[in-house]
């Protein structure tokens, strides 16, 4: 399918119930669990329909992983516009770690992506570490933020938060993670 060519309306909505079945297929853990045409019956279309939107497993699980970028990336932009620079950046952090608290799942379908050396990965991460970039930079030209910190740091602890998921205190440490975090950026 080429991203170019407008989808018609009818085609759109098909794409968007596969889309929507495979976040929650995600968020239960089950992706790979599933035969790949058990998608196409559950978000209630047909086979052909799956394929010509997703020729395989991969291309559908890079789908949803890219939306779930864009969604974290446009909160950043949505914080960045409406908050204090420093505020923006903790609160989208925090933000952070309750999207993934809200998709366990897709913690195990990523580390099964990663390890086939999924393009889109990279991409994504590319893409979430300049929303990190950006929300520190106007951070540190506010001075609210120390500028010997790289956003990449940011991101491994990030990265860190999410390998650890299935740890039995996941969310309290994960938070304490965030407070030690946004702790050691302050100037000072």
């Amino acid at each position: 399918m080429t991203a170019d060519k407008p989808l018609r309306a009818d085609a759109r909505r098909k794409r968007e119930a596969l889309l929507a079945k495979a976040r929650e297929v995600f968020d239960a853990g089950d992706f790979f669990d599933l035969r790949f045409d058990d998608f196409a019956r559950l978000a209630g279309v047909g086979t052909g329909t799956l394929y010509r939107h997703f020729p395989t497993r991969e291309a559908l699980a890079e789908a949803v992983y890219r939306g779930e970028v864009a969604t974290l990336c446009e909160r950043a932009r949505e914080l960045q516009a409406t908050l204090p620079a420093a505020e923006a950046l903790a609160k989208f952090l925090r933000d952070t770690v309750d999207h993934i608290g809200a998709h366990v799942g897709l913690a195990r379908t990523l580390a099964t992506l990663m390890a086939a050396g999924s393009d889109a990965l990279a991409d994504g991460s590319r893409e979430l570490e300049q929303a990190v970039t950006d929300l520190v930079t106007a951070a540190v030209r506010d001075g609210t933020v120390r500028d010997d910190v790289s956003p990449g740091a940011i991101m491994m602890a990030l990265h860190g938060i999410g390998a650890a998921h299935d740890r039995p205190e996941w969310r309290t440490e994960a938070d304490g993670v965030i407070t030690l975090v946004l702790a050691g950026l302050r100037p000072g």
